[in-house]
C-alpha cells in the first residue's frame, strides 16, 4: 500500500500510518500542502508524491518537514479479484499514449499503467464515481494505428459490454483519436452505453498534465452519460474546470499542445462534464439512445485514398490511383468543394471504372456546395459526390466502412450521403462565442 517508497520517506509513512489514497498534510518552511498520497516513482527516499485539489501531482521533500495524516482514504486501493472484475461497471481499454501511463523517474520513461490497481493508484478518485477494471489491449503510438487495430478494439468493447459493463473508456493517443472514434462510430451499429474515448496532451510527469482530469470525466461519462454513442472527452478550456465529449464523428483535433486542443466542428459537444462536482451536463437532446443488446460490423476497405487539392497538382496523380486499385477517393477540395477543372476528365474516367470519388472542404467549417460555381457543377457531371459538412478523415473513415459492406457504386454514393450516426448536418450556424462554452 505504500508502492515505490523506501527508505526515510517509507519510515516516515509508516509511523503515521499513511497508506497511498490517504490524504496527508506536508508542512515545511512555512509552507501547508494537503493532498491524496500517491505512489512514487523517484530514485530519491526522501520525495512524497501528493496529487493536489487541482488535479496535479507534486513531489516534496521529507527533509525539515512535518508529516501529518489528515484522513484515511475513501477509495482504499486493494488487489482485483476475479469475482470484482466480473461486476465492473466501467471497462478502460488501453491502446496507447499518456492518458494512463505513470513515469519512472530513474529513466525518464512513460509507460502505460498494466492493470486496475495501478489506474486506482494514478486516480484512486475513480473508485468514488464506479467499480472499474482494466486491459491493456496493445500499447502504440496513435500514428501507429491501423485499420487492422480498429477492428480489434471494436471486438474489445463489445466483448466488455457482454461482460456486464454499463460503459466503456478507451484510452487513445491523441494524434489519431479523430479517426479510431469516426471507425468505432461507423462500426458499432447498436450500443447499451457510451464509448468515451480520452487521451491527453501533456504526460503524467508535467505539472500541467491533463491526465487525471480528462479520465475522471470519461470515467464519469462512461458510468452516468445518457447517450449510446462514440465521444471523444477532453479539456474544454486551457484551465481546468470543465472537460467537453464531443461527438466521435464530428471532433478534431485542432492545436497541436493546448490542452484544449479537441473541438466539435460544424457542430455542439454532446455534454459538459464538471469533474469536481461530479456532474455531467447534456448539451443536446438528438442524442443517440441505449440499446438492449450490442452489435457491430467490424470491416474496412483500407484501398481508399485522401487526397488535398493544392494549386498545381498533376490530374494524372487520380489516374495513377484507379491503377493501383483504389476504389474510393476523398478530396479536400478549396472552398464550397473545388478542384481545378483540370481534374473533370480524370475524375470522369475513375467514375466509369468503379471508382468512388468524393468531395469535401479544407475549410473544415461549412459545408460544400458544389452548385454555385461552375467548375463545381462541372466535377459532380464528372461524377464526383458532394459530402455536406463531414470533415476529411470522417469522410475517408466511412468510406472505409461502407467499401466494406458495399460494391453497387450507387449504393455506395447514397449511404455516404446519408446521416448514419449524427455525421451530417443538414442546417447549422457558425458561432464564434457559443453559450454553452461559457455557462
Amino acid at each position: 500500500m505504500l508502492e515505490g517508497y523506501r527508505g526515510k520517506a517509507l519510515e516516515l509513512l509508516e509511523k503515521i500510518g499513511a497508506e497511498v489514497g490517504d490524504v496527508v498534510e506536508i508542512v515545511k518552511n512555512g509552507l501547508t500542502v494537503r493532498g491524496l498520497l500517491m505512489p512514487s516513482y523517484s530514485k530519491d527516499d526522501s520525495i512524497l508524491v501528493v496529487k493536489l485539489d487541482n488535479g496535479y501531482n507534486a513531489g516534496f521533500s521529507i527533509e525539515n518537514a512535518t508529516l501529518r495524516l489528515i484522513s484515511k482514504g475513501k477509495s482504499r486501493i486493494h488487489p482485483v479479484t476475479s469475482e470484482e472484475k466480473r461486476r465492473s461497471e466501467v471497462k478502460i481499454i488501453s491502446t496507447g499514449g499518456t492518458i494512463a501511463s505513470r513515469v519512472e523517474y530513474e529513466t525518464g520513461a512513460v509507460r502505460p499503467a498494466l492493470s486496475t490497481e495501478e489506474i486506482l493508484m494514478f486516480a484512486p478518485e475513480i473508485k468514488e464515481i464506479a467499480e472499474v477494471s482494466a486491459e491493456i489491449l496493445f500499447s502504440i503510438l496513435s500514428e501507429n494505428m491501423r485499420p487492422e487495430y480498429w477492428i480489434k478494439i471494436i471486438q474489445s468493447v463489445v466483448s466488455a459490454f457482454k461482460e456486464g459493463n454499463s460503459g466503456i473508456v478507451i484510452a487513445h493517443g491523441t494524434d489519431t483519436m479523430s479517426f479510431t472514434a469516426s471507425a468505432l462510430a461507423f462500426a458499432l451499429k447498436k450500443l447499451p452505453g457510451p464509448v468515451v474515448m480520452v487521451g491527453s496532451q501533456r504526460s503524467s510527469d508535467r505539472p500541467s498534465s491533463d491526465s487525471t482530469i480528462n479520465l475522471i470525466s470519461s470515467i464519469l461519462l462512461a458510468k452516468h452519460g445518457e447517450f449510446a454513442e462514440v465521444a471523444v472527452a477532453m479539456h474544454g478550456e486551457s484551465s481546468d474546470s470543465h472537460v467537453l465529449a464531443h461527438r466521435g464523428v464530428k471532433v478534431r483535433k485542432m492545436h497541436t499542445s493546448r490542452r484544449d486542443a479537441f473541438q466539435s466542428i460544424n457542430d455542439i459537444p454532446l455534454a459538459k462534464v464538471f469533474w469536481r462536482e461530479k456532474r455531467i451536463k447534456m448539451l443536446r437532446t438528438d442524442f443517440i439512445k441505449r440499446s438492449d443488446e450490442v452489435e457491430a460490423s467490424p470491416k474496412f476497405e483500407e484501398k481508399v485514398f485522401l487526397l488535398k487539392f493544392y494549386p498545381g497538382l498533376r490530374p494524372e496523380i487520380v489516374d495513377y490511383l484507379v491503377s493501383s486499385g483504389v476504389r474510393g477517393i476523398i478530396v479536400e477540395g478549396t472552398g464550397l468543394g473545388h478542384t481545378s477543372d483540370q481534374f473533370v476528365d480524370v475524375f470522369r474516367r475513375a467514375e466509369k471504372e468503379g471508382v468512388f470519388v468524393g468531395m469535401t472542404s479544407q475549410c473544415l467549417f461549412g459545408r460544400v456546395n458544389m452548385n454555385v460555381y461552375t467548375t463545381g457543377r462541372l466535377l459532380q457531371q464528372a461524377g464526383v459526390t458532394p459530402l455536406e459538412d463531414m470533415l476529411p478523415e470522417v469522410a475517408l473513415v466511412k468510406l472505409m466502412w461502407v467499401l466494406a459492406h458495399e460494391t453497387d457504386l450507387a449504393e455506395v454514393r447514397r449511404l455516404m450521403q446519408s446521416n448514419l450516426v449524427g455525421e451530417i448536418n443538414l442546417r447549422h450556424t457558425i458561432d464564434l462565442f457559443p453559450r454553452w462554452k461559457y455557462e
